[in-house]
């Protein structure tokens, strides 16, 4: 599969996923612009419509591609990560003064708990990324992972509103 054939493009989320190291932190890294402009455009509801346009593009390009590799879940797909950090940074959109009084500072807290919530694979997130096969098995883990999360960030703004 080429380079810029759109399956490969979507799969790596434009090739961050071909980094050289911890292509799941590439990933999420690289939904955080994204997420930004989505954000800014259509809120809360904008990222989460967002979200789950990506998650069922996700479960058809994440299959096709690591199909093509010829593995299960491939390191260099990374899309399940953009949705499950888009699906984590929703809560942002619901309110008016991020988190710690800044909006640079929420993200980067939303980033951290999707990637502890991503490694760590709670359950269901465990179950979900051991005994489903394909691209609902490639997207459900991180989409859990983006929901738990989402609820810890939605906690942390009500206890913390413009800490």
């Amino acid at each position: 599969m080429s380079a810029f054939h759109p399956v490969r493009l979507l799969a790596t989320w434009f090739g961050a996923g071909d980094l050289p190291t911890a292509p799941g932190t590439w990933g999420s890294l690289a939904a955080l612009p994204f997420a930004w402009l989505i954000l800014h455009q259509g809120g809360g509801a904008g990222l989460l419509a967002a979200t789950g346009l990506l998650a069922l593009i996700g479960v058809k390009v994440s299959a096709d591609y690591a199909r093509a590799l010829g593995r299960g879940d491939p390191g260099p797909v990374v899309i399940d990560e953009v949705a499950g950090q888009w699906l984590t940074l929703a809560p942002l959109g619901f309110v008016t003064v991020p988190l710690f009084g800044g909006e640079l500072w929420s993200f980067v807290v939303a980033f951290v708990l999707f990637r502890f919530f991503d490694i760590l694979k709670p359950w269901p997130a465990s179950w979900v990324d051991s005994q489903l096969a394909g691209g609902l098995g490639i997207m459900g883990d991180d989409l859990i992972a983006g929901l738990y999360g989402a609820l810890c960030l939605s906690v942390l703004l009500f206890l913390f509103p413009g800490a």
